[in-house]
């Protein structure tokens, strides 16, 4: 069992917000996370969890505060786990030159190119150290789990789901990048991670492109999106919309007049998210 430090601890709607340390071998540094742990984990049972995946120049700490998800986590009785959106303390050169890359941007995929092969793995950190972590530590029901994200952590969230059908029992993002290989923050970090487009296997980190392919248990995908977003050329709903009725994939879009891509927004309706990852985690 790897060797967590607890950071912080603060109490709240009867459960405890905890944030953790410890030390990443897939990263190859110190990572940290966020768990709320309900009240209902005091008994002795297994909950199911709730993944959440933050966006850009995000760590931990912003769902945390922003959020306010404790409050319905506790209503419903499950745990949600927030882990940081990038590896940290590196100084890899040019990993804090601009906001969009690097430092607070590893937009949950594996690197393969130099010299972010090594420690950019945010997929693989996910998909296998981070959920083995919480199986191992706390009292969750590893049948039953589900992930959200937002923006960068949206598109995160919907990668996730759609390449490992099965391991997550429902999937929704706030403002995701849909179609990360044709928007600007898509193609700076691909061509970044991935390298040139006609040989880097985009297409294995779109969602919009991966959704043509999923072949596994029905997945129905819930997308939340302002429609005041200053982001909207980036992160492009419609295009992974058209994607999942071409293939008979479930879809939920619901378009919000006057929210933008800020904590306000995703505050506003993260308890309708939680709900409805409960429909599925406790069926």
């Amino acid at each position: 069992m790897a060797s967590l430090t607890q950071v912080s601890s603060n109490k709240s709607f009867g459960g405890h917000q905890k944030v953790y340390s410890h030390e990443s071998k897939v990263l190859g540094c110190t990572m940290k996370f966020g768990i709320y742990l309900p009240p209902q984990a005091e008994q002795d049972k297994n909950l199911p969890v709730i993944y959440w995946l933050s966006g850009l120049t995000c760590s931990e700490a912003n769902f945390i505060e922003k959020a306010g998800a404790q409050r319905y986590a506790a209503e419903h009785g499950v745990i949600i786990v927030n882990p940081d959106t990038s590896p940290r303390g590196l100084s890899i050169p040019g990993d804090s030159e601009s906001w969009d890359f690097g430092v607070g941007a590893g937009f949950y995929l594996n690197a393969t190119q130099e010299p972010w092969r090594k420690n950019y793995k945010m997929y693989d950190y996910i998909r296998t150290e981070l959920i083995d972590l919480i199986k191992d530590n706390f009292k969750i029901n590893a049948a039953k789990q589900s992930i959200m994200g937002h923006s960068m952590g949206g598109h995160g969230a919907l990668i996730l789901a759609l390449k490992n059908p099965g391991l997550f029992k429902s999937v929704s993002a706030f403002a995701p990048i849909c179609n990360p290989s044709e928007c600007p923050w898509g193609i700076k970090a691909f061509s970044g991670y991935l390298g040139p487009k006609e040989t880097g296997r985009w297409n294995e980190w779109d969602a919009t492109e991966l959704v043509k392919n999923y072949n596994g248990p029905p997945l129905e995908i819930l997308i939340d999106q302002g429609l005041a977003d200053d982001f909207l050329f980036q992160l492009n709903p419609e295009r992974l919309v058209e994607a999942c009725k071409s293939v008979r994939t479930p879809v939920v879009l619901n378009q919000r007049e006057g929210y933008n891509h800020s904590y306000f927004y995703i505050s506003s309706f993260i308890g309708e998210h939680i709900a409805h990852h409960v429909k599925y985690l406790k069926n």
